[in-house]
């Protein structure tokens, strides 16, 4: 598959794969012989997931140490499940400090649509008595 196809199939760009590549953070592409990266299916499997974990915050250093785990095989398998564990800690604890956030910001919302209802009534009692 061409690094155009991979590009519009990932939603990254042509650029972001060759710079995936040279950091480590896929294995190398294979390349046909006029020197074009020939992506196979397990390759854009590889890419898609290493987009969810940075999507997700993972460090591209952490990505990049889980990739190379697992170009040594089955041996590291705790080690890649030791990495994917941790990050999914970090992720719950982010997501659980966002809600208490988003529970703070509700409230406000609350409050100033109360008040504002409030307001409204106010004002159209005023507009009554006149």
């Amino acid at each position: 598959m061409k690094i155009q196809e991979v590009a519009a199939q990932t939603g990254l760009s042509i650029h972001a794969l060759r710079y995936y590549e040279q950091i480590g953070l896929v294995t190398p592409i294979s390349r046909e012989d006029n020197g074009h990266r020939d992506y196979s299916e397990d390759d854009v499997y590889r890419i898609r997931f290493v987009t969810h974990l940075r999507a997700a915050g993972m460090p591209i250093a952490e990505i990049k140490r889980y990739v190379e785990l697992a170009s040594l095989g089955e041996e590291t398998y705790g080690e890649r499940l030791a990495i994917l564990e941790a990050h999914q800690h970090a992720v719950e604890q982010h997501i659980a400090e966002l809600q208490e956030h988003l529970g703070i910001i509700s409230r406000k919302i609350a409050h100033y649509r109360e008040s504002h209802q409030k307001q409204l009534v106010r004002e159209q009692d005023a507009e009554a008595r006149r």
